[in-house]
């Protein structure tokens, strides 16, 4: 339990990759079929949301924890339990646990970077109107922020990177 009474859940299932890695399959399988020009710019706008809310959805998972955090918490135990119906009552699979085995977190720059991302995501929104597509992105990073091998390896990339650039941009280095 966090200090707010949140529950914890920071646990990937294989249901909840399964259900990130179909999100990412959906949009870009539909980016695919609707672009001919796939490299052009205009085939890139398309799809460049979406690979955005993605990242911002992987640095949700990797936040220590507080209301935010709580909610992308969450978000992973619900798409954990979606995918885990699904692979056991749906296909006859099993879900074990793919959670990464090193720990991964933010420093505190980092979390300044997930601040101020987040101020641009609301605002984003609210001037675009909702959008499913940046919607499906964050959850896909949320579900596979803390896997373990290559499903989980936006996290491990932009993690450092993320926490680098902040603890820079505020003067903690």
């Amino acid at each position: 339990m966090t200090p707010l009474g949140i529950p914890v859940y920071a646990v990937v299932s294989l249901g909840g990759v399964a259900v990130g890695l179909s999100l990412i399959a959906w949009d870009v399988s539909r980016w695919w079929a609707s672009n001919k020009k796939r490299l052009s710019i205009k085939a890139l706008r398309k799809i460049g949301p979406f690979i955005l809310s993605f990242a911002y959805g992987t640095l949700l998972i990797l936040s220590a924890g507080g209301i935010i955090g709580g909610l992308a918490d969450w978000s992973l135990w619900g798409t954990n339990q979606v995918g885990d119906i699904t692979l056991v009552y749906g296909f006859g699979g099993t879900t074990p646990s793919v959670t990464r085995g090193s720990q991964l977190a933010l420093t505190p720059g980092g979390h300044v970077v997930i601040v101020v991302v987040t101020v641009v995501f609301a605002a984003v929104t609210s001037v675009r109107g909702f959008r499913w597509d940046l919607v499906r992105g964050a959850l896909a990073g949320v579900s596979l922020g803390l896997a373990s091998s290559v499903a989980g390896l936006a996290g491990f990339l932009l993690a450092p990177a993320v926490s680098l650039g902040g603890d820079w941009a505020v003067g903690l280095l």
